[in-house]
């Protein structure tokens, strides 16, 4: 089963504090650990979190240093644990705009976890679903031709199998109140199901993963099929 979440509502959950935003992130850095515990607990196979998009950029300075200072931190302190527990970490997105600093712990992350079997944990950063999809075809096509040149369908099937070769989402999970995608998994969260929770992402905890996973549970997934063909299809 892969989990994917939108980690939304750090700000806010300052804010209503009388905190600066920074706070909310510094808050929302420490649940991190204990839904990846929780997830291996409740056997998931794979977990993927939205840590820092393309478009978050367009934020302060100051915030936006506060993330991926963070985010270094989150992977300085946690490769030893992941490692041990058998939590495999990858980190997707753009790498060209990171500093060098957050790429070294990027690395070394993804080297020492990279035996992990139980979990594996995708941490989002610099990311755009849009983007990954046109650099997935770009690479996809052989030698630069150009999409008149390939049949679309047949170019989109070489890029879900193996330029982006990744599982498709099964859950996705957002929380703070919003109701969008955001520009995250768009490919992978074709046929994934939705769940949205107004409880603020500094506030989530087992319980908020384990309620979003029984509703999962108590869901049909017809994949555009009659509910017999979709049964006979999983």
């Amino acid at each position: 089963m892969h989990v994917a979440i939108i980690m939304d509502g750090n700000g806010r959950w300052a804010a209503r504090r009388g905190l600066p935003r920074t706070a909310g992130h510094v808050q929302g850095a420490k649940v991190v650990r204990r839904i990846v515990e929780a997830a291996a607990r409740a056997d998931i196979a794979t977990l993927t979190l939205y840590a820092f998009s393309c478009d978050n950029w367009g934020r302060p300075p100051g915030e936006v240093a506060t993330l991926l200072r963070l985010l270094r931190r989150y992977l300085l302190a946690e490769t030893s644990y992941c490692a041990e527990n058998l939590v495999r970490v990858n980190v997707i997105g753009r790498r060209d705009r990171l500093s060098p600093d957050l790429l070294r712990a990027i690395e070394h992350s993804e080297r020492m976890t990279a035996k992990g079997s139980r979990l594996h944990l995708r941490i989002a950063v610099d990311y755009s679903a849009r983007h990954s999809i046109l650099q997935a075809a770009r690479r996809a096509l052989p030698g630069g031709a150009s999409g008149a040149e390939t049949e679309f369908l047949q170019l989109m099937n070489e890029v879900n199998h193996s330029a982006l070769a990744t599982q498709g989402v099964d859950l996705l999970i957002r929380t703070g109140g919003e109701k969008r995608l955001s520009d995250f998994l768009l490919w992978e969260c074709a046929y994934a199901e939705l769940y949205f929770t107004d409880c603020l992402w500094p506030d989530f905890d087992e319980d908020g993963l384990h309620q979003a996973l029984r509703d999962y549970a108590g869901r049909q997934r017809r994949f555009g099929r009659l509910p017999q063909a979709a049964d006979a299809a999983i």
